[in-house]
């Protein structure tokens, strides 16, 4: 369906929509996840990984499957990139409001968090990799970038999972527990549902990926026909509005494990769905047939990855201090990430396509 046909008044409505939909499908996956993480041992961390992280980065999977299959691989990469910087942001908008006044990461004290951080950073690295150097081998036009990088997202779920039981560490001088713990605190959704058998809260999960793929998808072709309505172009575009279209389902999740107290798996939703997020380039790279998808990226995607990078080392730092101190209301950490963000997708504007 072309939206692009659509007034600019029904894009604006079908986005609204789409919007409330990711929202209220988002919601519940956090509750379904966490039960599901409770049952089968998998660890909170680890799930937010591989379950809210795949549920919901199924938004970015449509996106970057049409807009490569379209021949637009400025829009698929800069949406990728983009997402990967943005998401971070989200998490540090949600600490400042759901929190209020504490430091998300002092919460979180769990090694794999960390794990997932550095592995975020490498898979992100190779991609800025990719960008500068352009392919050195293809086959046909799939290329060895994206070959590495496929294998490097494997190698780090195996390493996530392996971490995932490590204990956590205290910091001399203070608090040894955090006044809640992440078991603590339940949502409505997760206590009507926790009697249910395992077998329906697999059912749900699904049902609600389901909505998670349609709304989101909904979301992201409205948004970016709205953008190509107002005329701005697609590489910065699909570094904010269509990114923050597809990220809709994660600020849904990571502000619902955070009411529920879920802290170290909406730490890890976001980690997790960024390894994904990049790791969505060897699909890009099969869908674009103009050759291999990081011969037709601009150089500026390069900072994007590189904006990646540094936001997600600020909130390593936090993980690794676990320091309750907070400016504005929201952990330092937060809040550097914030003004990072917020000055680099400035530069961007001036610097982008």
């Amino acid at each position: 369906m072309d939206f692009s046909t659509f007034p600019l008044l029904a894009n604006v409505a079908v986005f609204a929509v789409a919007a409330a939909g990711v929202w209220f499908c988002g919601s519940y996956l956090s509750a379904f996840a966490d039960l599901i993480a409770e049952r089968t041992g998998l660890g909170k961390a680890f799930a937010g990984v591989l379950l809210l992280g795949t549920a919901t980065s199924l938004p970015e999977i449509a996106t970057t499957i049409t807009a490569s299959l379209g021949g637009n691989a400025s829009l698929a990469g800069a949406n990728l990139l983009g997402g990967v910087a943005m998401q971070v942001a989200i998490l540090a908008m949600i600490d400042a409001v759901a929190l209020r006044g504490r430091a998300l990461t002092f919460f979180s004290p769990r090694p794999a968090l960390i794990m997932q951080g550095v592995l975020m950073i490498l898979l992100t690295a190779l991609v800025g990799g990719a960008i500068a150097s352009r392919e050195f081998a293809a086959i046909g036009w799939f290329g060895a970038w994206s070959a590495i990088l496929g294998v490097s997202y494997l190698a780090a779920l195996y390493v996530i999972y392996r971490y995932e039981g490590s204990s956590r560490w205290e910091p001399t001088g203070e608090v040894a527990e955090p006044p809640q713990s992440a078991v603590d605190l339940k949502d409505e959704a997760g206590r009507r549902y926790a009697d249910q058998p395992a077998s329906r809260i697999w059912t749900y999960f699904t049902l609600c990926c389901v909505g998670v793929l349609i709304t989101g998808w909904l979301v992201a072709s409205t948004g970016e026909a709205i953008a190509e309505q107002t005329g701005l172009g697609s590489s910065f575009v699909g570094a904010t509005l269509v990114a923050l279209a597809t990220s809709l389902p994660e600020v849904s999740t990571t502000y619902s494990a955070v009411r529920m107290g879920a802290y170290s798996m909406a730490v890890g939703n976001i980690f997790g769905t960024n390894c994904l997020t990049v790791a969505l380039f060897p699909l890009a790279d099969l869908c674009y047939r103009d050759g291999p998808i990081f011969n037709a990226l601009d150089p500026t995607a390069g900072f994007l990855a590189t904006l990646g990078i540094v936001v997600t080392c600020a909130y390593v730092w936090g993980i690794l201090e676990r320091r309750d101190r907070t400016v504005l209301g929201m952990g330092q950490d937060s809040a550097a990430v914030l003004l990072i963000y917020t000055g680099g997708m400035a530069i961007y504007f001036f610097i982008g396509p």
